[in-house]
């Protein structure tokens, strides 16, 4: 019994070590379950299509979207009533497709929430009610059943000369709107082993997830296989417990490495810096040359009783500013993000210049990081 409180006490200490010896604060340390998940506990996707009644007016046209007419012939025809010689006319229905997730462990009868969204030409779901619409995964089963009232986050309101729109009107939600009909099975007390899935693959990530939770459990139980994956196996006083097992390895603090990376959106201008960004010494000149071309037109009158006509000509008048007052500024060597960030600043360059200076210093060589453009 000594022993084993003895063991105990020094793998707490060994987390305690982990925890504050892995060159960075505690506090800037993440829970590993907020930077990787355990491997089979996951969502699944279902979809379904279906009918919304209901509507005032604003549904789909069914002489020009055939597969709403048809649609609702087979729901009445489900029914018993007989309408494919009648002629419909009603707007009050929309074609839509419903998705949702099929959460981990979802158990028969409990409920999820669903989206509902028009494929026609509804021009709004508000009012409406979804028909009972079968959900299937993946594998084509039906695992929901997805019926309910439609709540939309918009609305569309139009007069003889105008139309007001706020949101999307042909897309809603129905919170609770379905009802899980068949399990996803998946034992956890069967498994022998379990995996951790990094978010973020890093060698420096899981070989430091797998040290914690090898502290945690006292012997080498977790092994880093690559980048992304971590084995774990379980202990044989977890066997019959994994739910604890895993509560424990979900809570454990690791530190995440990042490699140095600057991220730039040029369709919008925005640039992200990594804080490992590091750059060589180099010198910077930034320098603006604007051309700018006005056309002004020149309109010449015939003089009074004269056989002329009006002439009309421009004049072209061109102004060229080649920014004289830039200055070449130096960077020294080793400048993290903060410096980086200070120094372009100094030069007074907008987000779209900073773009092409950080690609011009990575072709030098002097900006150690890599650019990745999204």
């Amino acid at each position: 019994m000594v022993w084993k409180n003895i063991k105990k006490t020094a793998a707490f200490a060994i987390v305690l070590a982990t925890m504050f010896l892995t060159g960075e604060n505690a506090y800037s340390a993440s829970r590993i379950k907020d930077i990787a998940d355990f491997e089979g506990v996951r969502e699944n996707q279902l979809v379904g299509y279906g009918l919304v009644v209901g509507l005032n007016g604003t549904g789909d046209n069914i002489k020009s979207v055939n597969f709403t007419k048809e649609s609702l012939i087979s729901m009445l025809d489900r029914v018993g009533i007989n309408s494919r010689d009648g002629q419909l006319k009603s707007k009050n229905v929309a074609a839509v497709m419903v998705t949702g997730n099929l959460p981990a462990f979802g158990r028969e009868g409990s409920r999820i929430d669903v989206m509902v969204s028009a494929l026609g030409d509804a021009k709004s779901l508000q009012g409406g009610t979804l028909i009972a619409t079968p959900m299937v995964g993946a594998d084509g089963e039906v695992y929901a059943v997805a019926q309910g009232q439609v709540a939309i986050g918009g609305y569309s309101a139009a007069g003889n000369n105008q139309t007001v729109t706020k949101g999307v009107p042909t897309s809603g939600r129905i919170a609770n709107g379905a009802i899980i009909e068949n399990e996803v099975g998946f034992s956890l007390e069967s498994l022998q082993n379990v995996r951790l899935a990094l978010r973020n693959p890093d060698f420096t990530t899981s070989k430091r997830v797998a040290a914690a939770v090898n502290a945690l459990l006292g012997e080498d139980a977790a092994k880093a296989l690559d980048p992304s994956t971590v084995d774990v196996r379980i202990p044989e006083q977890y066997r019959n417990n994994m739910v604890e097992l895993m509560t424990k390895i979900e809570q454990l603090p690791v530190q995440p490495d990042q490699a140095a990376r600057v991220v730039v959106d040029e369709s919008s201008g925005i640039v992200v810096i990594g804080k490992d960004v590091k750059i060589n010494k180099l010198a910077i000149a930034q320098g603006n040359l604007t051309i700018k071309i006005s056309e002004i037109p020149l309109i010449s009158q015939p003089l009074p009783f004269t056989d002329g006509t009006t002439v009309v000509d421009t004049a072209t008048d061109i102004m060229i500013d080649e920014d004289t007052d830039s200055r070449l500024n130096v960077l020294d060597t080793g400048v993290n993000l903060q410096e980086l960030v200070n120094g372009l600043n100094a030069l007074g360059v907008s987000p779209r210049d900073l773009i092409s200076i950080l690609q011009a210093v990575k072709a030098s060589g002097a900006l150690q990081a890599d650019i990745e453009v999204i």
